[in-house]
């Protein structure tokens, strides 16, 4: 089947990443690339279980403020004095005391409308994405696959642009893609490592595509490692990537 065909036939709760909860050394990792502190005010949209407030209040001091529309997750959280829980849409959250908030969405039409309701927070505020840059902006700091937007955005020229800021190089070989996809499969943290080792292949090889058909790749032609993982995709898990090279 077609990788389309695929993900179509995935559980809507994979596509939409509610399901995955980040591991407690990768949150880490985002706070310390946001610089988080005592005087932050941390928004987590979408905060599941609650593990990324407990971190951000108890070891970096910071007020947290968890917002998700799955009461039973909500109610798992323990309660903290600097941890504030909301039971609500994220579409309808009030965010204008924010400094630092974590967004990790997938849905096209939530994130174009939280993409307009960042726009319009406070200067200097700091949204972290994973893996996918807010569209249409360039991030102004990387620690991939960890995004920093800082308010007011800087717009990207084109995607080509916004993938170079992203991926920090001019071009993208097998080495480079291989190694951003295993870094994004160690932050996500499934415990299925068969299926970590299956994320990473897929990431690497979606990477390399995207790269080449935006004129990133750093040859014209397919490298070999491209050409054997993509044989590996359509002969063992029956899953066609080769339509999508321009």
């Amino acid at each position: 089947m077609k990788i389309e065909e695929y993900i179509s036939s995935l559980p809507d709760s994979i596509i939409s990443g509610q399901e995955v909860q980040l591991l407690d050394d990768s949150l880490r990792e985002i706070f310390k690339l946001a610089g988080l502190g005592a005087n932050d005010i941390f928004y987590h949209l979408g905060c599941g279980t609650g593990n990324s407030l407990q971190i951000a209040a108890k070891e970096f001091g910071a007020r947290a403020v968890g917002i998700d529309n799955d009461l039973e997750k909500i109610s798992q959280i323990e309660k903290e004095p600097r941890i504030t829980i909301l039971h609500q849409d994220i579409i309808d959250a009030d965010l204008s005391d924010a400094t630092i908030i974590l967004f990790w969405f997938s849905d096209e039409t939530i994130i174009g409308k939280m993409l307009e309701k960042f726009s319009s927070l406070k200067s200097g505020c700091k949204i972290v994405t994973i893996f996918d840059p807010l569209p249409g902006v360039i991030p102004n700091k990387v620690s991939f696959p960890y995004l920093l937007h800082q308010t007011p955005f800087t717009p990207a020229k084109s995607l080509k642009d916004q993938l170079m800021t992203v991926f920090e190089t001019e071009c993208i070989d097998f080495t480079t893609a291989w190694e951003h996809a295993e870094r994004y499969t160690k932050a996500v943290g499934s415990p299925d490592s068969g299926n970590d080792r299956f994320l990473t292949i897929l990431q690497t090889i979606m990477i390399w595509i995207n790269a080449k058909n935006l004129g990133l790749s750093c040859t014209q032609e397919i490298p070999a490692p491209v050409k054997a993982y993509i044989e590996i995709l359509d002969n063992f898990f029956n899953i066609e990537v080769r339509h999508l090279i321009k």
